[in-house]
C-alpha cells in the first residue's frame, strides 16, 4: 500500500472512531454520568465538556476559545503540508504514522469546535436531558465557539502523600484523573512514537530508499557538474597528442 493511502487510513480510523464515540455519547449520555467499562472501576465512560486544550485544560479569557480554535485549524494545516513533503521524501513509514495521528487527533477537536454548537442542542449540568440534533445553525453554540466532548476516564489508583512531605504532605492525589477522548489519545500516542523511537525512525537518515537507489538528497546540479568535468577532461585527452608526432611515428 502506498504511503499516502496508509496514512489517508490512519487519519480517516481516528476520525471515525473519535466522532462515533463522541456522538454516542453526546446523544445518549447526561452530563456528568458515569459508565464502568466491562465492569471495571478503573476504567469509565465519564461525559464531560471542555472548551479548552486537551485533557481538558482551558482558556479563562474571553477571546481564549476562538483563538484556541483558530490555531488547531492553522496547525492542521501545516501538517497537512509537512505529511506532503514527508511523502515526496520518502520518510520512515513509522514517523509518518506518527505524525498522521498527531494530524487526526487535531483535526478531530477541531470539528468539535466548530460544528457541534451548530448541530447539537446543550447538555445541561443539573438536568438529566442528552443533547438532541438540532437544525444547522440552531444548536447551543456559534461556529468555533463548540464545545468539545471528552468521556474516557481512567481513575486507576488513589496515592497516598506521606505527612512529612512539606505542603502537599497527607493528602491523596487520583492517578490517572484526565478525562480525555480517542482524538486526544492520538495525539498523545503519536508524540510519544516520535519521541521513543525516533532514533529507530532517523537510524538511516530523514529519507528512506531501497538499495541500489540513487540518494534523493543528493545535488543533482553538482552530479551533473561532475560529469561534465569528466567528459571535458576525457576530450582533453583524446585532442593533447601532437599530430606532427603521429604523423613520423607512421612513416
Amino acid at each position: 500500500m502506498k504511503r499516502s493511502y496508509q496514512v489517508i487510513l490512519v487519519v480517516a480510523l481516528v476520525l471515525f472512531l473519535d466522532q462515533a464515540l463522541k456522538i454516542y455519547i453526546k446523544t445518549t449520555f447526561c452530563y456528568n454520568q458515569d459508565v464502568p467499562i466491562f465492569g471495571l472501576d478503573w476504567a469509565r465512560l465519564h461525559f464531560v465538556e471542555n472548551e479548552g486544550m486537551a485533557f481538558g485544560i482551558t482558556f479563562g479569557w474571553e477571546y481564549g476559545k476562538l483563538l484556541l480554535s483558530i490555531f488547531r485549524i492553522l496547525m492542521v494545516s501545516a501538517l497537512i503540508w509537512y505529511i506532503r513533503l514527508l511523502i515526496e521524501a520518502d520518510a520512515p513509514v513509522g514517523f509518518l504514522l506518527s505524525v498522521g495521528m498527531i494530524t487526526a487527533g487535531a483535526l478531530g477537536n477541531i470539528i468539535d469546535s466548530a460544528l457541534y454548537g451548530l448541530i447539537f442542542t446543550g447538555s445541561p449540568y443539573h438536568d438529566c436531558i442528552p443533547a438532541q440534533f438540532a437544525a444547522f445553525g440552531e444548536g447551543y453554540g456559534t461556529f468555533l465557539h463548540g464545545k468539545v466532548v471528552d468521556m474516557l476516564y481512567f481513575p486507576m489508583a488513589w496515592i497516598h502523600i506521606p505527612d512529612w512531605l512539606p505542603w502537599i504532605g497527607g493528602d491523596e492525589w487520583l492517578f490517572f484523573s484526565p478525562i480525555f477522548n480517542i482524538a486526544d489519545a492520538a495525539i498523545t500516542i503519536g508524540v510519544l512514537s516520535i519521541l521513543l523511537f525516533q532514533r529507530q525512525f532517523f537510524s538511516e537518515g530523514l529519507t528512506h530508499h531501497p538499495e541500489g537507489d540513487i540518494d534523493p538528497v543528493v545535488d543533482t546540479a553538482f552530479l551533473e557538474e561532475q560529469n561534465a568535468g569528466e567528459s571535458t577532461e576525457q576530450h582533453d585527452l583524446s585532442t593533447d597528442t601532437d599530430p606532427v608526432e603521429n604523423n613520423s611515428e607512421k612513416s
